[in-house]
């Protein structure tokens, strides 16, 4: 009889926010924020509306995230939106990945 021994740590990859390709309005924040986070998407976009009707900082901060976060990889064969490829060319990111 073999007595069980204890399994190897497993080495969880830490989540990256990243925009979303698939749960999006506009950019993918919002549904990148959701999958990183755990909370739906509507809720943070209802923050991001009460919060540009509070004084425009939705806006703002809205547009910092959509510049400052990557995309998701485009699916094999996808072609990534020529808006995602012109906010990734303000990152600094050419080749669409970081």
């Amino acid at each position: 009889m073999t007595t069980p021994t204890s399994l190897p740590p497993t080495t969880a990859v830490p989540a990256r926010l990243r925009r979303s390709s698939t749960d999006r309005m506009l950019g993918g924040v919002c549904g990148g924020l959701a999958t990183y986070t755990g909370v739906d998407a509507v809720l943070w976009r209802a923050a991001v509306v009460a919060l540009s009707l509070a004084g425009g900082a939705g806006l703002v901060l809205y547009a910092v995230l959509w510049v400052l976060t990557p995309a998701d990889p485009p699916a094999p064969g996808e072609q990534p939106r020529p808006l995602d490829r012109f906010v990734d060319r303000i990152a600094g990111r050419a080749d669409g990945a970081a």
